[in-house]
C-alpha cells in the first residue's frame, strides 16, 4: 500500500503528469486487491472467535434476558447485571436453579455466536467472490495480460530490491575506502588513511537525501566531504608494508 500511495502522491513526481484512464483503472484493481488481502488475517481471526462463542458469551451474559425464569423474580436489576456478568466466571457456589439457568443462557449465546460466525463467513465469502467476479469484468487487461503484468511487478520489485542493495554496498564500500584508505573484508590492505578532525565532523553532520537543487541525491552519512577529496589528498596515506 505504501508504495502503491507513493507513486501517485509523492511529491517528487512530474507536476503537470495527468493520469491516464487505463492507469486509474489499473490503480483501483490494484487498491482493491491490496485491501481484500488485508482483510484475509481480522475476519479469519473474527469468524474462528465467533464460532468458538466464548467471547461472545462474555460479552452479552450482561444482557441477557432472564425475565422469565422464577429465580429472577425477587432479585433486584443491580444484583441481576452481576449475577448475569458473572454467569461465564462458573461459579461453584451458585443453586442449583441458577446453574441450570447459567447452562441455558450460555447455551443460547453459543448458538447466537455461531450463527453470526456461519453469517459473517457466508458473506465474506459472498463477498470475495463477487469482487473477484467485477474485477475480472471491470480490469482492462485480458486474462493473461493481467497475469503477465502481476508477475511482472512482483519480479520488477524483487530485481530493484537486489540492485538497490548490491548499488549501496558498492557506493558504501566507495566511501569507506575513500575515508579509511581500505574495504571491510579485504585481504590486501597497503594503505590506510587517517581521518582528520574535518572529516569526522563532516560525516557526523545529518545529511537531507533529496535535495531540490542538487543534480544527484545524497544518500550516505558520509557526506560529499570525502567524496570531493582530491587525489592528492588520498595518496598522504600509511602504507602498510608486509
Amino acid at each position: 500500500m505504501w508504495t502503491f500511495s507513493s507513486k501517485y502522491c509523492c511529491s517528487c513526481g512530474p507536476p503537470q503528469r495527468r493520469i491516464s484512464p487505463l492507469e486509474r483503472r489499473l490503480a483501483c484493481l490494484r487498491f482493491f486487491g491490496i485491501t481484500g488481502r488485508a482483510l484475509v488475517a481480522p475476519l479469519t481471526w473474527l469468524a474462528v472467535t465467533l464460532l468458538k462463542g466464548t467471547y461472545y458469551e462474555c460479552a452479552a451474559s450482561e444482557f441477557a434476558s432472564v425475565d422469565h425464569y422464577s429465580v429472577f423474580d425477587k432479585v433486584t436489576s443491580s444484583k441481576r447485571e452481576e449475577l448475569l456478568a458473572g454467569f461465564p466466571c462458573d461459579r461453584p457456589s451458585a443453586s442449583s436453579d441458577m446453574i441450570l439457568v447459567r447452562d441455558e443462557v450460555a447455551l443460547l449465546h453459543r448458538y447466537q455466536s455461531q450463527m453470526l460466525g456461519w453469517i459473517l463467513i457466508t458473506l465474506a465469502t459472498t463477498a470475495i467472490l463477487v469482487s473477484c467476479c467485477l474485477a475480472r469484468c471491470c480490469s482492462p487487461l485480458p486474462i493473461l495480460q493481467h497475469h503477465y503484468w502481476t508477475h511482472h511487478l512482483e519480479n520488477e520489485r524483487e530485481l530493484f530490491e537486489q540492485a538497490a542493495e548490491e548499488h549501496s554496498r558498492l557506493l558504501i564500500q566507495q566511501r569507506l575506502k575513500q575515508l579509511f584508505g581500505f574495504v571491510p573484508g579485504s585481504e590486501d590492505v597497503t594503505q590506510i588513511r587517517i581521518p582528520s578532525c574535518q572529516d569526522w565532523r563532516e560525516i557526523s553532520a545529518p545529511s537531507v537525501l533529496c535535495m531540490e537543487d542538487a543534480t544527484q541525491s545524497l544518500y550516505s552519512s558520509l557526506g560529499e566531504r570525502v567524496v570531493g577529496d582530491s587525489e592528492e589528498e588520498k595518496s598522504g596515506g600509511i602504507e602498510l608494508k608486509p
